[in-house]
């Protein structure tokens, strides 16, 4: 398939780039940071600067959309806040416009989104119908679904991601924990006691390629079968790195260091894959501690 792809640098996007090339997809990707993409991708992918010089996706097979600002790396201000929701809200009203506007637009539009769709719901087991809390990344998640979903038609599908944290030694969560933890400094975040949904990186790509060949659309909770609490993650990465795990974070530090963006790690969602299961797709990682084991463990 010839594919465009948005968000290819990103944590996500530059491990699905090499997996799309060796299964013979061809691949352009619209980035901003075309020296950064040339420069980890070479010549194996085309490169848009941007959609603005195009009027139609007429050619293109798919869309995988994955583009939007780190929602962890900076407080959470008004103008952050702007940003997070304008990253994501104008390139997809972008891509559903040109694909609503092809004479033969893209089979499949593979959206990114996040869990924090539901909010924090504390005990709550959350599959892909249930009602979410009300907050700051619910509204942030819901209107970027609903604006993918513009795209929807008896020519092109849907497929919503609602990413949990993806664990790869090379980004996002995992990456920022590891120095900590390697120096022994590590433990769990409050009172441990909120959920982590995770997905190992594997099953991340696995499952987007999944969507991509099925003839599925909607929602899907792109985490693994098993979520945990915090303290269990906390002393499964220190098991994993043999070091202890003990030193817990106090919540109203962490409240005060974080401001509002804290509800990402003092909050949670005990959410569960089931449309994904649903749909036959069958996870390599269940088991957090053999996948923190083959991502982080001393053996590698």
């Amino acid at each position: 398939m010839h594919i465009l792809l948005t968000g290819g640098t990103g944590l996500i996007g530059r491990h699905l780039i090499p997996r799309l090339l060796e299964l013979g997809h061809t691949i352009t990707l619209v980035t901003r940071n075309t020296q950064k993409a040339r420069q980890t991708f070479n010549d194996r992918v085309t490169l848009w600067k941007g959609l603005d010089g195009h009027s139609t996706l007429d050619g293109i097979d798919a869309v995988i959309n994955l583009a939007g600002e780190p929602i962890a790396d900076k407080r959470w201000t008004e103008a952050q806040k702007q940003r997070l929701c304008q990253s994501r809200w104008q390139l997809t009203q972008r891509l559903v416009d040109l694909i609503n506007a092809s004479e033969t637009p893209p089979a499949v539009l593979i959206s990114g989104s996040a869990i924090g769709y539901y909010g924090d719901l504390g005990e709550v087991v959350v599959n892909e119908e249930e009602p979410p809390h009300n907050e700051f990344t619910h509204k942030l998640c819901a209107r970027w679904e609903q604006i993918a979903c513009g795209a929807q038609s008896d020519k092109t599908r849907i497929c919503l991601l609602r990413t949990g944290a993806v664990l790869t030694p090379d980004g996002g969560m995992l990456a920022k924990l590891l120095p900590l933890f390697r120096l022994g400094l590590g433990g769990p975040i409050g009172n441990g006691r909120q959920y982590l949904a995770w997905i190992h990186i594997d099953d991340m790509l696995n499952g987007i390629l999944w969507l991509l060949d099925n003839d599925l659309r909607g929602p899907f909770n792109m985490v693994s079968p098993y979520p945990v609490r915090n303290e269990q993650f906390a002393h499964a990465l220190g098991h994993a790195l043999h070091r202890p795990a003990l030193m817990r974070a106090p919540a109203p530090i962490v409240r005060l260091m974080m401001g509002e963006s804290s509800v990402l790690v003092l909050g949670g969602q005990r959410a569960l894959p089931k449309r994904l299961e649903a749909a036959g797709f069958a996870f390599r990682w269940y088991d957090l501690d053999e996948a923190l084991q083959d991502l982080v463990g001393t053996r590698r």
